[in-house]
């Protein structure tokens, strides 16, 4: 089918760089903020092996950029999270998680600083926009909120750094883990990251004007060539070694930031008030009674990710429910993310799994299952 005849109709966006990624061999895409996303260029495991060998570059505009402005946008985005943020510098990011009433997890999204009173907010797959004007009509603060022209690719692997260097000069190698720079490449207006979804060295690069969007993804492939950048999708089997989450998957409005072992990102004592405050101060004391762990699933290799969650038993009994499952053939293991009674949740206790190839015994280990202290990510 022709490029310009894909798709569902016009309530499902196409990214500024849609008809490029179809180009370089995009064949398969899903829906994530209501826009495509490319998964599929081919062989997934190839992807993973372009991904930690060399570098890829990933359409990712479905992550959609919730601006704040305005006088109280400091006092605004505060109110929207349990993290502390009284020390977040400009031109820095912090990976957040926006919780509900009652601590449940609304999206676990990057916040970056542009400016003293200018905040994005990029968001994994939940409607943050709709969720955030709500909460400002009633907050008295005086914020502006919009969803700018802004969308972001992911140049994530090893050799990422040495891409950057030659699109951007030296000066971007001083970039920290974190942190993010303004920039233009070309008279293309760009905001620059060090993050992104892979566990791996990588940046983040935000496009400010849709318009350059065929143009960018070109200029960054023909730089990248002689590194071996190759065109990717997110991969599936890095983010999961890496133990990181999908939201609607690993974690959603019901999940609270304790039973995913978050209690980082969460400050009772700070002076600041938050939605969620008083609930998840009540979860903290009382403790929480399942918990996400890592599990090593016997049986065949998985030939591709689970599509739906799969039972989790002991002794006959369902304890929980495995969340994201993988085969890595780095690790030659079956991998899985997963959420569980908390009396089951020690280090090497024995499950049953039963996808839908039938019942898998299953085994509690640590996570992340590779590089656990993100040494790779933050060289």
């Amino acid at each position: 089918m022709h490029a310009d005849e894909f798709g569902f109709g016009t309530q499902i966006r196409k990214s500024p760089y849609f008809d490029a990624t179809v180009r370089w061999g995009a064949q398969g895409f899903s829906v994530y903020n209501h826009m495509y996303i490319p998964r599929d260029f081919g062989d997934p495991e190839q992807n993973f092996w372009n991904l930690v060998n060399d570098a890829i570059l990933c359409d990712v505009a479905v992550e959609r950029q919730v601006e704040i402005t305005g006088p109280d946008a400091a006092r605004f985005v505060q109110m929207l999270t349990p993290r502390n943020l009284s020390k977040m510098a400009v031109g820095q990011c912090k990976y957040i998680l926006i919780t509900n009433a009652e601590g449940g997890i609304l999206n676990d999204p990057i916040l970056l600083r542009l400016a003293e009173n200018h905040f994005w907010i990029s968001l994994a797959d939940s409607d943050i926009l709709l969720w955030a004007q709500g909460v400002a009509v009633h907050s008295g603060l005086d914020v502006q909120l919009r969803e700018p022209d802004v969308s972001p690719l992911q140049l994530q692997g090893p050799k990422s750094g040495e891409i950057m260097r030659a699109l951007f000069g030296d000066s971007i190698m001083e970039l920290k883990y974190y942190w993010l720079r303004e920039v233009t490449l070309d008279g293309i207006p760009l905001v620059i990251s060090r993050t992104g979804w892979s566990s791996e060295l990588g940046y983040e690069i935000y496009l400010r004007d849709s318009a350059h969007g065929d143009m960018l993804w070109e200029r960054i492939m023909a730089s990248g060539m002689e590194f071996g950048l190759k065109p990717g999708h997110t991969s599936s089997i890095r983010r999961i070694e890496g133990g990181m989450l999908s939201y609607h998957a690993d974690a959603d409005i019901n999940t609270n930031p304790y039973e995913l072992g978050l209690d980082r990102l969460v400050d009772l004592d700070m002076e600041a008030d938050f939605i969620g405050k008083a609930a998840l101060k009540r979860i903290a004391a009382t403790g929480v009674q399942r918990t996400q762990v890592g599990l090593i699933v016997g049986g065949e290799p998985l030939k591709g990710p689970n599509t739906r969650f799969w039972t989790i038993n002991h002794a006959g009994k369902a304890i929980g429910k495995v969340t994201s499952a993988i085969y890595s053939p780095r690790l030659e293991r079956n991998i899985a993310l997963a959420m569980i009674a908390i009396e089951h949740a020690g280090i090497g206790t024995e499950l049953e799994v039963v996808p839908p190839s039938g019942p898998v015994t299953a085994t509690v280990v640590e996570r992340p299952f590779y590089d656990p202290k993100k040494s790779l990510a933050a060289a």
